[in-house]
């Protein structure tokens, strides 16, 4: 589905926009987990500077992580007619579940795909995604600026 009328299905339509950034197994462990990957910033730091970057763009940010693909999932299916666009990091997930793919479907919304770092630089099991043929864009490799370019772009879909 194209983006333009994606951004036009399924979004409110009061207030400022809503993002939803689902953040996926292992993110709460950024800042000390292989920060030569992932870099040095914790998530609380990642959602503080979306949440700044929102505030500029005129949205509003709600995050959720977790470890639990069943988790993910309902937090997508919940996001249908509660917000306007959602920023996705499903990190291992991405690489696996049919059913986060299938809940991203249904969303009948923009979808960014978010990656910290560049997954077609790492092992061969990490270059297939099970999402980004069905998002509107994905950004990948710049660190914590994958989630602030993310952001903007996803801003850029929604004023469209």
């Amino acid at each position: 589905m194209a983006a333009a009328s994606k951004a036009s299905k399924g979004r409110k339509t009061s207030g400022p926009g809503t993002v939803l950034v689902l953040h996926g197994p292992n993110l709460n462990l950024l800042g000390s987990r292989e920060p030569e990957l992932y870099g040095s910033a914790t998530l609380a730091e990642i959602d503080s500077a979306l949440g700044a970057l929102a505030g500029e763009l005129g949205l509003a940010i709600e995050s959720f992580q977790s470890n639990s693909e069943g988790e993910l999932v309902t937090a997508l299916q919940s996001a249908r007619g509660r917000v306007d666009g959602v920023l996705v990091n499903a990190a291992a997930y991405t690489h696996t579940s049919v059913a986060i793919r299938d809940a991203v479907l249904a969303l009948e919304l923009p979808v960014i795909e978010v990656h910290l770092s560049n997954i077609h630089r790492r092992e061969e099991f990490r270059h297939k995604s099970l999402l980004s043929d069905v998002v509107d864009g994905v950004v990948l490799g710049f660190g914590m600026d994958s989630y602030l370019l993310a952001l903007r772009g996803l801003a850029g879909i929604l004023a469209d």
